[in-house]
């Protein structure tokens, strides 16, 4: 087996109209560790949620998914690659090899139908020889490991908590033991106390099931307790990829820095915040060269000339023109 379980090169992303196409994500491109947890940061309209759509082919019109290849490297068999796979070899591979795990728990939920049925509805989806009795001890199973009593199976969707409905969500994910779980801002809608307990669950049961994860938010600082190695998008392209502790401690691109210190630090005493002057740029009408080159404090002619490509440096990889002096001085 490889290392690596997804592998993502040169993906794009389009929003066709009459007007026009513009391109939410543009030649993104990066790789997932089997066992990881790879966080994905951004300011909204950044291409997150449309990027992670994209991997596992839920994107709708006018979103067109224009170039580039997903390759998912399962534990048996071939490699597949998602971006040209049919629907119905789709249907094969979601739930047991890539789940999703939903922003709003209420919306992603069937309001009409108790918790029982709809972990019955994907058991028996994937399982046709499944017997009623291992459905609901499946099911008991499920919501016990997300610390829900397996009382709450007959419950319907608003009788439970927002809490409560959202770490139903991640049971319903790892249904048939996926490999891949891709949340799309799955603690948005919680407080912090259920924000910590719902984190809490997810490195305990990667850690038990060997599952990767990757994790959308805007939250930067959540990130650097959850994820191993965290992505930043800005302006639909990846800037900067690295390690937790490193993008905290010395985050390369300055976009980076903007977003880690615009949140409070988790465990330091209270300092004064510095947000991001200035606003996200229009997908419609990007600049030529970096995009965040009239936000940046650290901008200079080449930046507003010339976009900068992703490229390693140290431990990570970077797309800014500051390194590119660093490594002309070397």
């Amino acid at each position: 087996m490889t290392e690596t379980l997804l592998d993502v090169r040169a993906l794009n992303v389009d929003y066709v109209s009459a007007a026009g196409a513009v391109r939410a994500c543009s030649e993104v491109t990066f790789q997932l560790r089997r066992g990881e947890i790879l966080g994905v940061a951004g300011e909204s309209g950044s291409g997150k949620s449309t990027l992670i759509m994209a991997l596992v082919r839920l994107l709708r019109p006018p979103a067109v998914t224009t170039g580039g290849e997903v390759w998912l490297h399962p534990r048996e068999g071939e490699p597949v690659e998602l971006v040209r796979r049919s629907e119905k070899q789709l249907r094969a591979l979601r739930w047991r090899s890539v789940a999703v795990v939903l922003q709003s728990a209420m919306d992603a939920l069937n309001p009409v139908a108790r918790l029982s049925a709809q972990f019955a509805d994907v058991l028996k989806t994937h399982d046709r020889k499944i017997t009623k009795q291992r459905v609901a001890e499946r099911t008991a199973e499920l919501l016990d490991m997300v610390g829900i009593s397996p009382d709450r199976a007959r419950s319907y969707p608003h009788e439970m908590s927002g809490g409560m409905r959202q770490r139903a969500m991640i049971a319903l994910a790892l249904a048939c033991d996926p490999e891949l779980v891709v949340m799309d801002e799955p603690t948005t809608a919680v407080d912090v106390v259920m924000q910590r307990q719902i984190l809490g669950h997810i490195l305990e049961l990667r850690k038990r099931l060997g599952f990767s994860v990757v994790f959308v938010t805007h939250d930067l600082s959540l990130l650097m307790e959850l994820a191993d190695r965290i992505a930043i998008m800005y302006g639909g392209r990846i800037v900067e990829v690295g390690d937790s502790a490193d993008l905290y401690g010395e985050p390369k691109h300055p976009y980076t820095k903007g977003l880690r210190d615009s949140f409070p630090p988790l465990r330091a005493p209270a300092t004064t915040l510095h947000g991001i002057p200035g606003t996200p740029p229009d997908l419609r009408n990007l600049p030529p060269g970096c995009a965040f080159e009239p936000r940046c404090p650290r901008r200079f002619a080449d930046c507003a000339e010339r976009r900068p490509e992703l490229l390693t440096v140290g431990r990570g990889q970077v797309a800014c023109h500051l390194h590119d002096r660093e490594r002309a001085n070397v």
